[in-house]
């Protein structure tokens, strides 16, 4: 996924609302943004930070630009959780997780299980059907180990109890983490940080859900689906 337009470098004075951010731009103008992440953001909203934006180029759009990555650990950290889908698709027909090459069609936002919709459903006339939910990982509170989540997600949850579901009735079901930065090496469940959750993918993986997690390159130019990671589940 390449940015259509250079970003643009600025420093975070505060993140709000949630979907709020005040950042001060090189020629020192400040502008509040667009932050396209309902989590805690944590780790990677302390003010003083670099971040940087992309700008819409709809004039009627009340806030201009929008945050979509932040300087943390001396690393580049992708925070907009509106492009994991759009990797997931692009790496999926790229053969970068080749566990989930080889199927006919790929769709994305498709209706499934009680009132939900899954990310991505892949479906092959030999192969059957895959349903893939993707999540946005940022974590990282010990060097090189990617967490999931950074705060309680009841939604994450339901989502566990779907993908279940349709191993039951005879469908493969994944669930995919993609990390948007580069220096972690293994990913785990922040388990303290929500431990239903925890407790939810044990229950979904010794149902048949699988569980895939990926790093991905980061750069102010794009961010690209890289590396496999392996899964420490001490669940």
């Amino acid at each position: 996924m390449h940015f259509p337009t250079p970003l643009i470098p600025a420093t975070l004075v505060r993140r709000y609302k949630r979907f709020l951010a005040d950042v001060v731009l090189h020629d020192g103008a400040e502008v509040t943004v667009h932050v396209p992440n309902s989590g805690a953001m944590l780790g990677i909203d302390a003010p003083g930070s670099r971040v940087w934006l992309s700008r819409s180029p709809n004039p009627a759009r009340k806030l201009a630009c929008t945050l979509e990555m932040v300087e943390a650990d001396g690393t580049l950290v992708g925070c907009n959780t509106g492009h994991p889908n759009r990797l997931a698709e692009e790496a999926i027909r790229a053969g970068t997780i080749p566990q989930l090459s080889g199927y006919a069609t790929l769709r994305r936002e498709v209706k499934y299980g009680v009132n939900s919709r899954i990310d991505i459903l892949l479906e092959d006339a030999e192969r059957g059907r895959a349903y893939v939910e993707v999540k946005n990982v940022h974590l990282m509170r010990s060097p090189g180990i990617a967490e999931f989540p950074d705060c309680i997600t009841s939604r994450g949850a339901k989502h566990l109890l779907e993908l279940a579901a349709m191993v039951r009735e005879g469908h493969r079901a994944v669930m995919l983490y993609l990390v948007q930065r580069a220096d972690c090496d293994q990913f785990r469940l922040a388990g303290d940080i929500d431990p239903t959750y925890a407790r939810g993918l044990a229950q979904a993986l010794s149902s048949g859900v699988e569980a895939l997690c990926h790093a991905c390159k980061v750069t102010p130019d794009g961010i690209t689906v890289d590396r496999r990671l392996p899964l420490v589940l001490d669940v």
